[in-house]
């Protein structure tokens, strides 16, 4: 009986482990398509609250919709066209700004020469590239662009999910065997989803205008460029704020000097501490971290199924599917894997408690 046992729970393994890789090989295949539906349900929870807000002053749903959806455009489609310029400006000085490089390289290296400790300007230019760093946010950016070259589709998306988001968690509790036991666990579900990321949006934004007044106050170019990649990377905890600090850095190294990219560094820390060490808990509290290591690993694996879009939206995606296991008993235990030591301490805290009363 036992080794009946063992072989029976081996193959359900088996069977599991082969129905998620077809699963994966599945969603790879379709990327092209599943990318702008994850962007408009992205895009839909965001609005959603504004349209909740606004039936709450009796103002008919439709109108709620449109006016929202008029509002998204107008902001997309203005940052479009200056993020857009700006990228083509950046483009066209990537090779004039290499050029920079190489010269200030080949008088450091004439400076070190005199002290007989000799290094070659083009294994320097070669390992510190600014250039690249600022070639691989534009093409971040671009790839980005590519997509919401859709935008037509993805409104369109968005309009029927919003008009369908008051139905969601009904349909739910209606196809579900036992509803009144799942009930509370679906809207404590969907109210952690809508709240994550309706907050997380807004220190985004917060982030993205901060950093470009900094950078405008400084002279730096491509000011809003620089912004606008901090809100998007702001997605992505203790990983991203570095990765979109590193060029605007390199830029202000050439163009400003080392000391007011230094300055700007601060700036970017100073910042990103701020917004992630005192804003965000006090709003998300601490139940809703994510390890480090989670964090990189979602970066890269969401990055390789979904492209750019995945890799800006691998932490909540990650993050949703946290929160989806915290609600089940059967996942709560790879729940607080994926968690931070804090979140995973302060929820064994909660657990503990509710046990007690």
């Amino acid at each position: 009986m036992a080794l009946q046992g063992m072989a029976g729970g081996a193959v359900k393994f088996l069977l599991v482990t082969a129905a998620l890789f077809v699963v994966l090989a599945g969603i790879k295949v379709a990327a092209t398509l599943l990318v702008p539906f994850l962007l408009s349900a992205f895009i839909a929870i965001i609005c959603n609250p504004l349209v909740t807000k606004a039936a709450h002053y009796k103002i008919p749903k439709p109108i709620a919709v449109i006016f929202v959806i008029v509002i998204f455009v107008s902001i997309a489609l203005s940052l479009a066209g200056l993020v857009g310029n700006s990228l083509n400006e950046l483009s066209q000085l990537i090779p004039v700004y290499r050029a920079q490089l190489q010269e200030q390289f080949i008088w450091l290296t004439q400076q070190l020469d005199s002290y007989n400790i000799v290094i070659s300007p083009e294994l320097l230019i070669e390992y510190f590239d600014p250039g690249a760093a600022m070639g691989l946010a534009a093409n971040m950016l671009s790839g980005l662009g590519g997509v919401m070259a859709n935008l037509f589709l993805i409104i369109i998306t968005v309009i029927f999910m919003l008009f369908e988001a008051s139905t969601v968690s009904h349909k739910l509790h209606l196809a579900l065997d036992d509803p009144q036991a799942r009930i509370k666990q679906i809207d404590q579900f969907l109210a952690s989803v809508n709240n994550y990321l309706a907050i997380k949006t807004l220190v985004s934004i917060a982030t993205g205008i901060c950093v470009s007044v900094m950078l405008w106050a400084f002279g730096l170019d491509f000011y809003l460029l620089w912004g606008v990649l901090a809100f998007l990377l702001n997605y992505i905890p203790n990983i991203g704020s570095i990765i979109a600090a590193v060029p605007a850095m390199s830029l202000a190294v050439l163009q400003l000097g080392p000391a007011a990219a230094g300055f700007i560094g601060l700036g970017y820390l100073t910042i990103n501490t701020v917004m992630g060490n005192v804003v965000e808990p006090r709003y998300l509290g601490r139940g809703l971290g994510l390890s480090t290591l989670v964090v990189f690993i979602s970066l890269i694996f969401w990055g390789w199924l979904l492209g750019t879009v995945g890799m800006l939206l691998s932490v909540p995606l990650t993050m949703i599917i946290k929160i989806a296991l915290e609600n089940s008993a059967e996942g709560r235990w790879f729940a607080v894997l994926l968690s931070s030591e804090e979140s995973s301490e302060g929820s064994s805290e909660g657990s503990r408690e509710g046990a007690t009363e």
